[in-house]
């Protein structure tokens, strides 16, 4: 139960900060637009922290005996990589792409997540934001905007669904 309400909160609030993102050179009429889905992301995510909040004592995956350390440990990875792949992008002068880089790696990170939650949504939601970092590169070169506006508003419409879906989950049981 607290797993959902933990993925409404993280999800929402991960989906607000991936439409910021896409702030950083979207289309002109696309600001606006942005700034809505960033807000209702938030909002929905601060909804899920205190449903997090008011059911800390729920059950939850992290439990398990190793659970929380390789959480951890795959959590600390998938930052490390992540920065490690931004420096030497920013390096080869190829920032416009880190946002589907980052993409591309958190989404592969929740496969090593399943591991410790055993949600096979987890594996629909690692796809997506995979196929968002590669399909960002492409789209945003045919409508002439940044790839982090594409990666930003792919990925955060994803993280929004799923923190809806944490929502309807945690509400089911």
């Amino acid at each position: 139960m607290r797993d959902y309400a933990m993925y409404t909160a993280i999800f929402g609030i991960f989906g607000c900060s991936w439409f910021g993102w896409a702030q950083e050179n979207p289309r002109p009429g696309w600001r606006f637009y942005l700034g809505i889905a960033s807000s209702v992301s938030l909002l929905v995510g601060l909804y899920g922290a205190y449903l997090s909040i008011t059911h800390w004592d729920a059950g939850t995956a992290l439990a398990a005996p190793g659970a929380f350390d390789h959480y951890l440990l795959f959590v600390f990875i998938e930052f490390l990589l992540a920065a490690a792949g931004a420096i030497v992008l920013l390096r080869k002068k190829r920032g416009d792409a880190v946002a589907p880089w980052v993409a591309f790696v958190v989404g592969v990170h929740f496969f090593w997540l399943n591991s410790v939650f055993q949600d096979s949504a987890l594996n629909v939601l690692a796809v997506l934001l995979i196929i968002v970092a590669a399909a960002s590169i492409f789209i945003s070169k045919k409508l002439n905007v940044a790839p982090s506006a594409i990666t930003g508003i792919g990925a955060g419409t994803v993280l929004l669904g799923f923190a809806v879906l944490g929502w309807i989950r945690f509400a089911a049981v």
